[in-house]
Parts: structure tokens; C-alpha cells; sequence
């Protein structure tokens, strides 16, 4: 197969490289409980051990555009990526390699590709004869080869933001050459002798997108916008383009949801900055299949949903210091729980941010979450935490968590400095007692939506008054049975009291239930996860209820002192007083103003009295539940 190199002429040149990963073991099934067996004769077939298959690792080389080639390093097994949400369908990172009269490479890889990654680059181009390395942010799944790189071509101009250039500083440990550009400021690269193209850059700045040192690029020769992270998605697939929008749209939202919803603010204001450039033919992406296809759906997806949470005046600023312990993942759970409440937020760095601005940001918002700084901070973070204290509100809610940094400021010192001057808590300081993990990630994300419920509450007061007298009496003769949907993956677990279930298919059996946007397993009922719906009896079901009505702390266990019973379903618990439980399957998610409609397909499910009945519902209202 020719390589795709300068000479390569017909777009659609495609090179796969396999490898993988050695590190990879056994998953065990559990057994079913004989009690649970016995009690509803559930006949259930025998259970193998199966042996995981390595996680795969590919690389893909195409041509995209006149002189333009992507190497996408296809990521087809990761499962968890930054703040600990799940991953469905991998992901992957994509690389772009630009020739004019002279060569820019934007973007690396991850680390995980440098055996393989490099002797592919050789193949396209000697190292040596690329001038130009854009560098979009310098998150290291996008990063992590600069330095391989370097090796290579010690001349190489790192082309990127102020910023950029100071955090690459700290990563690769070695002097490089550099150039530090702005929204405006433009690089060329000439004319490539053989298309007669000139490839000329104008770069955007696109801060907090979602690191506050990325930047946009837009290639004026064809017409390319190259974003990074924003308008990317985690789906890992063969097809280079967006060609089809109904399997990665899934993707698209939860991935603005994850990382790019806590910055809307910064979205628009990007969206904005590309208003004012010649047509956008294709966004090339640092994540996920490029766009092109269907290009006005996905930018038109980006300005509705920002919009829509950059309504209102009513934020919560959340703060953190970039590549300082965990604060960026950490805040990013913060805040998207917050989102979940359809509650303003703002994602701050306090590093990045400049004084006048941060003091803004701070003073404006309703609540303000900051996380534990260094014990001895420099004077230039010192200035910044000066700022930040100064611009609180005596009104303002407040709150803290642990960066988890190694050698912080201690997080009940923080909260005092926080409430100096009479601000109210938001909650519990957030501690941090080892290298985070789902729970911890859990917790905040938790935590986040109890701070956005507290900016939201008039809202919602509002909205259920607002109701019509008589609409709400008859929307409240809508009745319905009582079940507990329970989910769990891996050490996160979560569980809610539903009533909006109903059947939705006979072939495959299938049900739908609402859950509310800010419900905390909603996160666990994404496209291909499995839950289990447990049917209450209607003889028996007050202390269940009880108990799952009741408000959780952030991260507490939903499950303790209640009877359940393990491995019975691989969707989650099936709780032992349950009159019969349905394991099913997320198949389909279709948004409404305040709920997602879930669409499960049923798997598996028995009955454990088949002469009870199921608890029914019934409500006097229908404005809340």
C-alpha cells in the first residue's frame, strides 16, 4: 500500500497498524445466592470465567485535504478518561501533518503510542524536515511524544499559546524553540510547490476549552479548523468522518456534558471568534472521527446548549490551579455535577487567569468552590489567591476540596479563609486521602449537584407555582407503580426511587423510565450501560421507600443496611425484598426539559411472589413527584 505521504494524491489512502497492550486479566462471574435461588426458583445456566482479550491499539494514516494528513491513534479498549466518566466506545487522538513550502505537525499522541506512533510519522516525513509544531494545549494524550519528538529535531518551533509554552516548559525538562501566538496572530507556511495551495494559520485563542491553554487553528488554504478537544467526542471507529451522526451523536453530547458544558461561557466566546473567519469546511478534531459530513449540526449542538447554560445571571465559579495535583479532574466533577441541577458554572484557573478577571469571575458568581493550594504558593499564585479572597461576597456560598497536590495548604485552613467574611457552606469540605478513584470523583460530582440545587431552588419554587390550578390537579391523577433502579460499574453504585416507568416495546422487550437530569445515577444510565429495575410490593415496600427517598451526603453508600443481593444481574444490586426485578440495557436516550427519557432493552428478570401485587403511586399534584 503506497504511504500517505506528500505525493499521495487520492484522498482515502489507509494504513492500519495493530499492537497492544500486555497487561490484561481474568474477569470473574459471581455465583448467585442459593437463598435467592430457592426463594423464586430462578433456573439460571451454568457461569464461565472468561479471560479478557488484550486491549487493542491501532494507528490510521489518511489523507483529509491538499497536503493535509491525520494520524489517528485508535484507542479501542480505554474505558476511563479524565474525570473518571466511562468510556463506551474508546477513543481516539488524532494528529494532523500540514505541507506547504514549509511542514507543521499539529498535535503528538498519547505516550502508550510511541513505539508505534514514530516509525509511522518517519514513514510520511524525516522529523527533520518538519519546521513547525502547533501545539493545540498540552493535556499529555495529545502531548506526551513532544519530547520523543524533540529528540528528533532539537530545531523544531513549538508554535502555541503563552501558556502552553509555559506548562510544556515543565513537561519535557529540555530548552526548544518557541513562538507564542494569540487570537489574530497567523503562521504561513507558503505555497506547497506541487497543489499550489498556500497554507496560511490564523489561530483563535480558545481558553478553558477545556485547558486554559488551548488554541484553534484555521488553515485559510483549505478551509480546516483545528480545535483539539472542542466539538470532539470519545468514540473509537474505522470511519475517518462524521458519516454517521445518529451512532456518535450519544458520544458528542455526553463528552460537551463532561468537559465542555462547565466552560459554555468560553464556548460561545469561541464560537464567536469563528463566526469571524472564511467558511469552515471540517473541524478536525483532536478526539473521535472529524467533522465534516454534518458540520452545521455539530456547531449549531454547540452554540444551543451553551446558550442554554449561559442563561440567567446565577453561577458558581469552580477554581482550580492547572497541573497541580487532581484539581483539574476533581473540579471538572464539581462542576459537572453543578450542571447537572441546570445551574450556571464556570470553571476558573487560578494560574491562568489574570487578575481583573479573576476578581470578576470570583465577585460576580453566587457560589465560589476553590480547591487547597501549595502551602508555600509562589508570588505570582500568591497574588492570585490574594485576589481571589478579596473578591468574596458575604452572601456568596463557599465551599473547598482537596487537590490532593502532595504538600497542600490544609483544606480546614482553606474553608476558614473562605468564610472570613460570613459567606455561607456550600457543603462539607471534600477530603481527598489518596490518588482519586471513581467514589472520590463520585462524591464530588455529588456534591456539585447538591451546590446546584441550593443556586436553583427559587427556580424550581417558581416553576411549580407557575402551574395552572387545574392542569396540575389533572396531571396528578397520572399514576404509576414504585420501583428502585439501582446501577453499579465497577466502585461506583447509585441508586433512585422511580414511579415514570412504563412496557415501550414487546420485540425486544423493552420499558422507558424518566430520570431527572440531576438524579446521581443518571451517569450510570448512559447508552450501553446496564441497571436493574427493582418492582416494589405493594404489601411490603414503605421501609424501601423510605430509605431511598431520604437525602444522601455526596458519596454515601446507597445500599448500606439494606438486603441485597449481589451477582444476581450484571446491571447492579437486586435488592432482596423486591417483588421481582428486571436486569436491563440503556438502548437509546432522548432529552426533555428537565428529565431523560431512558429506553432499556429488558435482558433477564424474574418474579419472587407471583401472587403480590406491585406499591402504585398516586399522586394529588403534577408538579413534583
Amino acid at each position: 500500500m503506497e504511504p500517505c505521504g506528500q505525493d499521495s494524491r487520492a484522498y482515502g489512502c489507509h494504513q492500519i497498524l495493530e499492537s497492544s497492550e500486555l497487561s490484561f486479566g481474568p474477569t470473574g462471574a459471581k455465583e448467585i445466592p442459593t437463598a435467592f435461588l430457592e426463594s423464586i426458583s430462578l433456573q439460571t445456566p451454568s457461569m464461565t470465567v472468561a479471560t479478557a482479550a488484550p486491549p487493542r491499539l491501532s494507528l490510521q494514516c489518511e489523507a483529509i485535504g491538499p497536503d493535509t494528513t491525520t494520524i489517528r491513534s485508535l484507542d479501542w479498549d480505554r474505558s476511563r478518561f479524565d474525570i473518571e466518566f466511562g468510556l463506551r466506545n474508546g477513543t481516539t487522538y488524532n494528529a494532523f501533518l500540514v505541507r506547504g513550502e514549509r511542514t507543521a505537525l499539529i498535535d503528538t499522541s498519547h505516550l502508550k503510542f510511541a513505539d508505534t506512533w514514530l516509525p509511522l510519522l518517519e514513514e510520511q516525513i524525516d522529523p527533520l524536515a518538519i519546521h513547525h509544531l502547533i501545539v493545540s494545549h498540552t493535556e499529555p494524550d495529545h502531548s506526551g511524544l513532544i519530547g520523543h519528538l524533540l529528540e528528533r529535531n532539537p530545531e523544531i518551533e513549538i508554535v502555541a499559546s503563552k501558556v502552553a509554552i509555559q506548562f510544556l516548559a515543565d513537561q519535557v525538562h529540555r530548552p526548544f524553540r518557541s513562538r507564542a501566538v494569540k487570537s489574530g496572530e497567523e503562521l504561513d507556511l507558503g505555497v506547497n510547490p506541487s497543489s499550489g495551495v498556500q497554507h496560511r494559520f490564523e489561530f483563535l485563542s480558545a481558553p478553558n476549552l477545556h485547558w486554559p491553554d488551548t488554541i484553534f487553528s484555521f488553515d485559510h488554504g483549505t478551509g480546516i479548523l483545528y480545535t483539539c478537544d472542542a466539538f470532539g467526542l470519545h468514540y473509537c471507529g474505522d470511519d475517518i468522518f462524521d458519516v454517521d451522526p445518529g451512532a456518535i451523536a450519544p458520544d458528542f453530547r455526553f463528552y460537551y456534558d463532561c468537559l465542555m458544558g462547565p466552560n459554555a461561557r468560553s464556548v460561545l466566546q469561541a464560537l464567536k471568534r469563528m463566526d469571524t473567519l472564511p467558511p469552515i469546511r471540517m473541524i478536525a478534531t483532536g478526539h473521535g472521527p472529524l467533522l465534516r459530513d454534518h458540520l452545521g449540526l455539530w456547531t449549531g449542538d454547540y452554540r444551543d446548549w451553551s446558550s442554554q447554560r449561559s442563561a440567567g445571571e446565577t453561577y458558581a465559579a469552580v477554581c482550580y490551579l492547572s497541573q497541580y495535583g487532581f484539581c483539574d479532574r476533581l473540579s471538572q466533577a464539581i462542576a459537572r455535577g453543578i450542571g447537572k441541577a441546570e445551574a450556571q458554572v464556570q470553571l476558573v484557573d487560578l494560574r491562568a487567569t489574570d487578575a481583573q478577571e479573576l476578581a470578576a469571575l470570583v465577585g460576580e458568581a453566587s457560589a465560589v468552590v476553590v480547591p487547597t493550594w501549595p502551602s508555600k504558593p509562589d508570588p505570582e499564585l500568591q497574588q492570585s489567591i490574594g485576589t481571589l479572597l478579596a473578591a468574596l461576597k458575604p452572601k456568596q456560598w463557599v465551599a473547598a476540596y482537596d487537590a490532593y497536590g502532595g504538600n497542600d495548604q490544609p483544606i480546614d485552613s482553606v474553608a476558614a479563609q473562605l468564610r472570613s467574611v460570613g459567606q455561607k457552606e456550600a457543603f462539607e469540605p471534600l477530603r481527598i486521602r489518596q490518588v482519586p478513584d471513581g467514589n472520590d470523583y463520585q462524591r464530588c460530582e455529588e456534591a456539585g449537584t447538591d451546590l446546584g440545587q441550593l443556586l436553583t431552588r427559587a427556580r424550581t419554587i417558581a416553576a411549580m407555582k407557575s402551574l395552572d390550578g387545574d392542569l396540575d390537579k389533572a396531571l396528578g391523577r397520572l399514576s404509576g407503580g414504585l420501583y428502585i433502579v439501582t446501577a453499579r460499574q465497577g466502585e461506583r453504585s447509585s441508586a433512585m426511587v422511580a414511579s415514570w416507568v412504563s412496557q415501550a416495546s414487546f420485540d425486544p422487550p423493552g420499558l422507558s423510565i424518566a430520570v431527572a437530569k440531576d438524579r446521581a445515577i443518571e451517569a450510570l444510565m448512559q447508552v450501553g450501560d446496564r441497571f436493574v429495575l427493582n418492582v416494589l410490593r405493594d404489601d411490603n415496600h414503605q421501609e424501601l421507600l423510605r430509605h431511598f427517598l431520604k437525602r444522601f451526603p455526596p458519596g454515601a453508600d446507597r445500599f448500606s443496611g439494606v438486603s441485597t443481593l449481589d451477582g444476581v444481574s450484571a446491571g447492579g444490586p437486586v435488592l432482596g425484598d423486591a417483588l421481582a426485578y428486571l436486569g436491563c440495557r440503556v438502548a437509546q436516550r432522548m432529552e426533555g426539559p428537565d428529565h431523560w427519557i431512558i429506553y432499556a432493552e429488558v435482558e433477564e428478570g424474574t418474579v419472587a411472589d407471583s401472587e403480590a401485587t406491585t406499591a402504585v403511586h398516586h399522586r394529588k399534584v403534577g408538579n413534583h413527584y
